[in-house]
């Protein structure tokens, strides 16, 4: 009995390393795999981010510039370029300026037309629904030469459409009111985004959640604000996160004031253009383009943590 009721020989434990090994010889080689696909990724990410990149932030380190001495042997100037961007009035009005463009034709325009838009298409379906779509999405895809010699043509002070039709003849729309010129171009131009963004985002708020609110005797703003934000706050911030980096860098608006007259419209992507092309200060320019990429980075990093935080 005794011999009846022995264990049986372990010869599993003895192909256990021979199972690890292949586990883990299957793991590494996964793993390579994985690099294989991600490295052409990665090396792009490198030739047109990364180095780049380092480079502005070399440049911005010298006294580079398009001609003269400088051009053939650039001097090392350390942080001086840096300090005199931040310490000069025109680097700071251009960022004002900047601030206001983002807030009016981003955050208040794109964002609160398109979502207006959305809102108002989201029920609706035939031929109206779609000619809307398309005339918003239109402006978006035509090139910006093209839109902007047509706003030109618009708010031009002798013969612009837009003075015809108000029986405004001689009205300097882009002397008098430059800012708010490029403000209402900008969301007129982008406002397709938001629309698409919202418009996929509201098909997710269910409905039977709106006609309970409906019930419970909610206005339209209350079912907006305890309803439909509360299901769409994600891409709402999401929004605001691409919408505004996206203003910030436009560059659009020098084809249609060209940062004038007297400045009043040189956001920070003009003064740039022209401080290191026009005026040929190069290290300058890269040193004021290193600080809006700062910049940039601190407001993709607020808009990353409120969304987290609102997750």
């Amino acid at each position: 009995m005794a011999q009846a009721t022995s264990s049986p020989p372990e010869t599993l434990d003895e192909d256990a390393p021979a199972r690890r090994s292949y586990s883990s010889d299957a793991a590494g080689l996964g793993r390579l795999r994985a690099g294989v696909f991600v490295a052409p990724a990665l090396l792009l990410i490198a030739a047109f981010l990364v180095f780049p990149a380092l480079w502005v932030l070399y440049l911005g380190l010298t006294n580079y510039r398009l001609t003269g001495i400088a051009a053939a042997e650039p001097q090392f100037v350390g942080l001086d370029n840096f300090i005199d961007a931040v310490s000069n009035p025109v680097f700071w009005n251009s960022t004002w300026l900047t601030v206001q463009f983002v807030l009016g034709s981003a955050v208040i325009g794109q964002v609160g037309l398109g979502f207006t838009i959305a809102w108002l298409l989201r029920d609706r379906r035939g031929p109206l629904k779609r000619l809307v779509e398309g005339l918003v999405i239109l402006a978006w895809i035509l090139p910006s030469a093209v839109v902007s010699f047509l706003w030109v043509a618009l708010l031009d002070r002798d013969g612009g459409t837009l003075n015809a039709l108000l029986g405004l003849p001689g009205f300097a729309w882009l002397l008098d009111h430059p800012m708010l010129s490029i403000i209402i171009f900008n969301t007129w131009r982008g406002t397709a985004f938001s629309m698409m963004l919202y418009g996929a985002a509201l098909g997710n708020v269910p409905p039977s959640h709106l006609e309970s609110a409906r019930l419970a005797g909610a206005s339209g703003w209350q079912q907006l604000r305890d309803v439909v934000f509360p299901h769409i706050r994600g891409h709402i911030l999401t929004n605001l996160l691409l919408i505004s980096l996206w203003t910030f860098n436009d560059f659009t608006p020098f084809m249609i004031t060209a940062g004038g007259p007297d400045g009043k419209s040189e956001i920070l992507a003009v003064h740039v253009y022209k401080v290191a092309l026009q005026s040929g200060e190069l290290g300058y320019g890269a040193a004021v383009s290193t600080v809006i990429l700062l910049i940039n980075l601190v407001v993709a990093v607020f808009y990353l943590r409120l969304l987290r935080s609102k997750k």
